[in-house]
């Protein structure tokens, strides 16, 4: 193209394109159509002759994607009617190598979510009829002040709310043994803390949520691992994650992760891999340690502190119950000594009683022992005479009672005449009912017996 066909601004000076004189845009010369191409590099050369030098621009980088080294992503800004304005930005390897010395020393890393001020050139890319920015620099200071802004910004509404002190309220366990770790399980964070604990040689519990600890949509699974970590009986809750720049830390820096920290009902250790910098996560969390191994240092250095404790107890309880035992032992030995004592001085006193009581008895005068032997041999001769005249009344009744057994003997009775008669049963026949017909009886007499058949009631044969 060998002539300028865009005039002082960009407009095609073109008389008889749908002019008044032209029926229809087929009537035009075709020396003045152009091909897509053409308008292409003329759009191209126009824009960068609008901006010669290349343009500043502000907004914040979604859909960031690295390919073949290349880096694309949309730069976007949020509009006062609620809308998005964006444009297509490209960053060639060339040109990132170039900028990556300066992103590493300002500890930044550019992805999605990122406000950034970049340095670029407009640029029509015809295959795909877009308008782009070819990304030529970056000001390094706007994105580390826009994340300081945005974290002070934060850092006031979470405590007006009392939400950064929430956690500092939380009792810390003594002895912690059941803990719940979120995290990205297979990290260098993750095997770090796994080895500490493992080499103190304490026992631990764990209960790990695995989530994504950057990128976007990191901070809702975050969020929800502490959730769902705080609905659980644990001592405390681990947030840890590697190192990396400032912009990776970003996520800990969102009010979703804040509030989700503070929120917990279970104290919360943030180990999150960064030497200098704070991240809201860290000020809104019970305690803040530098890296994931500190973190579980910490935590091994609390049970050992609550175990020396305990054997310090034990062992001022040992001295105190020995020092018991002794002074028991003590007092019962002195109180045995003392009850020896006084049972030797009673017995001495017992026995000297009992010397008197004998020497007594025996200085008593004979004459007394003559008097109590009479009177107990008077006694003894009463008790005699007594004996006899007693035993004469009973001789004499008792031979009355014998003869009056032996007058009611039957044998005597039968002597004198009178029988006894029995039925053949042997039932004593007292009178004739006691012996109907045909009954047979035995009637005994002094010298002996006579048998009978009753004939008729009142006879026999």
């Amino acid at each position: 193209m060998d002539r300028d066909r865009t005039g002082q601004t960009g407009a095609v000076d073109q008389p008889g394109l749908f002019g008044p004189d032209d029926e229809s845009p087929g009537g035009t010369d075709a020396d003045e159509t152009y091909t897509v191409s053409e308008l292409a590099a003329l759009v191209s050369y126009a824009l960068r002759r609008a901006a010669p030098e290349g343009v500043w621009v502000r907004g914040e980088v979604h859909g960031y994607a690295k390919r073949g080294g290349h880096v694309w992503f949309d730069l976007v800004e949020r509009t006062d009617d609620g809308g998005l304005a964006t444009i297509g930005v490209v960053l060639f390897a060339g040109v990132m190598d170039r900028l990556r010395p300066e992103l590493a020393r300002r500890r930044l890393r550019m992805g999605d979510g990122i406000a950034v001020r970049i340095f670029g050139e407009l640029d029509f890319y015809a295959p795909h009829g877009r308008l782009r920015l070819r990304m030529l620099g970056i000001d390094t200071l706007f994105t580390l002040g826009q994340l300081a802004a945005d974290r002070d910004r934060l850092l006031r509404a979470l405590a007006a709310d009392g939400t950064l002190t929430r956690q500092a309220a939380l009792a810390l366990p003594a002895a912690p043994v059941h803990l719940g770790v979120v995290t990205r399980v297979g990290s260098a964070a993750w095997h770090d803390l796994e080895h500490e604990l493992a080499a103190s040689g304490l026992r631990f519990r764990l209960t790990v949520v695995d989530v994504r600890v950057q990128g976007t949509g990191a901070e809702h699974e975050i969020a929800a691992g502490l959730a769902h970590l705080g609905r659980l009986a644990l001592d405390v809750v681990l947030l840890v994650r590697g190192g990396g720049s400032r912009t990776d830390l970003a996520t800990f820096d969102t009010e979703v992760v804040a509030r989700a920290v503070a929120g917990c009902p279970i104290p919360v250790l943030t180990g999150l891999g960064h030497e200098t910098d704070r991240s809201i996560a860290d000020e809104v969390a019970h305690q803040a340690l530098k890296t994931p191994t500190a973190c579980a240092a910490a935590l091994v250095n609390r049970r050992r502190a609550a175990l020396d404790r305990l054997e310090s107890a034990a062992s001022a309880l040992h001295l105190v119950a020995a020092g018991v035992v002794e002074r028991s032992e003590r007092r019962t030995h002195d109180a045995a000594r003392r009850l020896d004592a006084r049972t030797a001085r009673a017995v001495t006193e017992a026995d000297r009683r009992l010397d008197g009581a004998a020497g007594r008895l025996q200085n008593r005068p004979a004459a007394r022992l003559d008097r109590l032997a009479a009177r107990l041999d008077d006694a003894s001769a009463r008790v005699a005479r007594a004996g006899h005249r007693g035993l004469g009344s009973t001789a004499r009744t008792l031979d009355g009672l014998a003869a009056r057994v032996r007058s009611a003997d039957p044998a005597t009775l039968l002597d004198r005449g009178w029988t006894i008669t029995r039925t053949g049963a042997g039932d004593l026949v007292r009178r004739p009912g006691d012996a109907p017909a045909g009954t047979t009886l035995h009637t005994r007499t002094a010298e002996g017996t006579l048998t009978s058949v009753v004939v008729t009631p009142g006879g026999t044969t």
